[in-house]
């Protein structure tokens, strides 16, 4: 394991991106020597750099992972990659799934290249629970991703020394597609708050966990392993009917006037989600917070994220974890900074809706 980040040049890939603008908020509080944000995105890439407003420890790269050359030139003398950049939306890569695999599996097969030929130290993939057992296009290229790491981690030799490890998350709070911002918009309007199936379950996290998790992983990571974040499952119809309870107020609505909808799934999802396999388990160590599975054929010295760690005893997935009750969704939701600035609890509603 390496503790501090002193003199790395690290990149990010999707740095635009919820997940990766948080990684590199993060990076920058390190002693890093430069930190390089990686995006297509042109717009988000320059309120990237005004909001973190240090010139020379961050640099801003237009870079499309899809296209080699540019990668070559951007990784090259890099220590540590964080490989953030994906398509993510599991409709989207329904009825476009060219793409998806353009991105999530060729952009994934540029990055481990680029990163070979530059002479990286580790590279860490941020996949996703709908990589295990994938039902979706989006699940299925996350799980490719996987794989590539695996084969990248096996060819590793002295000439090519570059380690590679994944991690694999949940849902992000907040995040782009996040139900948080959904439901609370669908309660402004005055409903109906839609839900897709009233049995369906997730985990989930804050943004700043997926970042510090991701970072953990990068530390301890020996190659060719998968970290998971124990995480807090919840049911989206209480999260639904929490976010009624506490933003319809806000609102100037009454929440008994809030309609909770059932729609139906959408093509490639998922009622509860997996974060291991059956056959992980027996290669899987509970560290604690997180979860480590180990590549095949793992052998030498490992660093886990505890002192002792034992061997997991089950699948992890969130359909057997206990649920969180409304209780503690209502606190999880008041730390997670979805809320607007303003919020504060209320009985009745703050105005009256004309």
């Amino acid at each position: 394991m390496f503790k501090s980040f002193e003199g790395a040049c690290v990149a990010v890939t999707g740095a635009a991106g919820t997940v990766g603008k948080e990684l590199v908020r993060q990076l920058m509080l390190e002693p890093t020597a430069q930190v390089r944000a990686l995006d297509n995105n042109e717009t988000g890439l320059f309120e990237l750099e005004h909001e973190m407003n240090k010139p020379g420890q961050l640099a801003a790269y237009l870079c499309d992972i899809s296209k080699q050359e540019g990668l070559m030139r951007l990784l090259d003398g890099v220590d540590y990659v964080f490989h953030a950049a994906a398509l993510k939306h599991v409709p989207l890569c329904e009825s476009s799934p060219f793409e998806a695999v353009k991105v999530n599996v060729h952009g994934m097969e540029n990055v481990v290249r680029a990163s070979q030929a530059g002479g990286v130290k580790k590279v860490l993939f941020t996949s996703s629970d709908k990589a295990v057992n994938p039902t979706s296009v989006m699940g299925t290229t996350k799980l490719m991703g996987e794989r590539l790491i695996t084969a990248a981690q096996m060819s590793v030799s002295a000439r090519r020394p570059t380690q590679f490890a994944s991690t694999r998350f949940g849902n992000v709070v907040g995040s782009r597609g996040s139900v948080f911002p959904l439901f609370i918009q669908q309660i402004a309007k005055g409903g109906p708050v839609t839900l897709t199936h009233q049995d369906m379950t997730r985990f989930m996290m804050t943004l700043d966990e997926a970042a510090e998790m991701v970072i953990d992983s990068i530390r301890y990571a020996t190659g060719g392993e998968i970290f998971i974040t124990k995480m807090p499952v919840m049911r989206i119809i209480d999260v639904a009917e929490v976010l009624v309870e506490m933003m319809a107020p806000y609102y100037g609505r009454d929440p008994k006037d809030i309609e909770i909808r059932i729609v139906g799934m959408r093509p490639g999802e998922k009622l509860y989600e997996e974060l291991s396999t059956a056959e992980e388990v027996a290669r899987m160590w509970d560290c604690g917070r997180y979860f480590v599975v180990d590549p095949l054929g793992a052998k030498g010295d490992r660093t886990y994220p505890a002192a002792k760690p034992t061997r997991a005893d089950r699948v992890y997935i969130s359909s057997t974890e206990p649920a969180l009750a409304q209780d503690s969704i209502r606190q999880f939701i008041e730390r997670a900074g979805v809320l607007p600035l303003d919020y504060k609890p209320a009985r009745q509603p703050r105005v009256a809706v004309a």
